[in-house]
């Protein structure tokens, strides 16, 4: 298209949105319902045991990346679950015709998962935090990652969406690809516990870097330098961002 639909993009943006707050019992209070069963079972089953090779309590450690963890499983599921839904319905078809460039649709939905993850940790860590000393002494480093990560498993979503045909296949992506590299992501340890060899296979994961660099920004120690990964995440959000784009505008598995 050769003119922006602004109001079109922000239409589906708000779709997309209100889509998820109309179910405000699996959005909002299932995490927070989960983040008290984190408390009772690691706060005192662990007790005060600190993270080999930090100067931290383990349940302090487990915080950000719990956090991080609802925020990337959040927004893979927000576009993942509205592609598969659209498919189903037979609805998909009406949003390809749809007066909106691949761009402004991509930005949409990525802008929901984005705000779904978000609301999400939002809560998760105002119930956690009050538990914790948690001082945040980068709070740029938690916005970059959080946003960044959020993007990459919308992106991630939106594409799984858009290559399943049924609930089935989005949730084998679901249990075989995402849920694997999430609890492989240090969220549960740090990878200094590790041996070589497995350290090694960590740091091959990309969820990985999401995670430590989220936790580096709130806790100030991590297994790496944020600021040495952050090429990494960033050049990862633009090669999701382009290849959903450029799939969306080619129709990719939408016009079978």
């Amino acid at each position: 298209m050769s003119q922006s639909n602004l109001l079109g993009a922000w239409t589906l943006f708000a779709r997309e949105t209100r889509r998820f707050l109309k179910v405000k019992m699996q959005t909002i209070v299932t995490p927070a319902l989960t983040a008290m069963l984190y408390l009772v079972i690691f706060r005192y089953a662990m007790g005060d045991r600190h993270v080999p090779g930090m100067d931290v309590d383990y349940f302090t450690f487990l915080v950000p990346g719990l956090a991080m963890m609802a925020m990337m499983q959040n927004a893979f599921a927000n576009t993942s679950s509205s592609m598969i839904m659209g498919k189903v319905m037979g609805m998909h078809i009406y949003l390809l015709m749809a007066p909106l460039s691949a761009f402004e649709v991509v930005m949409a939905f990525l802008a929901a998962a984005v705000v779904r993850a978000v609301v999400v940790a939002s809560v998760f860590l105002m119930v956690l935090v009050p538990f914790v000393d948690i001082s945040i002494p980068h709070p740029g480093i938690v916005i970059l990652y959080g946003l960044s990560a959020s993007i990459i498993m919308g992106g991630m979503g939106l594409l799984g969406g858009m290559w399943s045909r049924d609930f089935d296949q989005v949730a084998m992506v679901t249990n075989f690809i995402i849920l694997p590299l999430t609890f492989l992501s240090g969220v549960f340890y740090s990878v200094q516990q590790l041996p070589p060899f497995w350290q090694m296979i960590n740091h091959a994961n990309p969820f990985f870097y999401l995670t430590d660099g989220f936790r580096y920004g709130f806790l100030g120690v991590g297994d790496t330098d944020p600021s040495a990964s952050m090429g990494v995440v960033l050049f990862t959000v633009v090669v999701t961002f382009i290849a959903c784009w450029r799939l969306w505008y080619i129709g990719w598995r939408m016009k079978e």
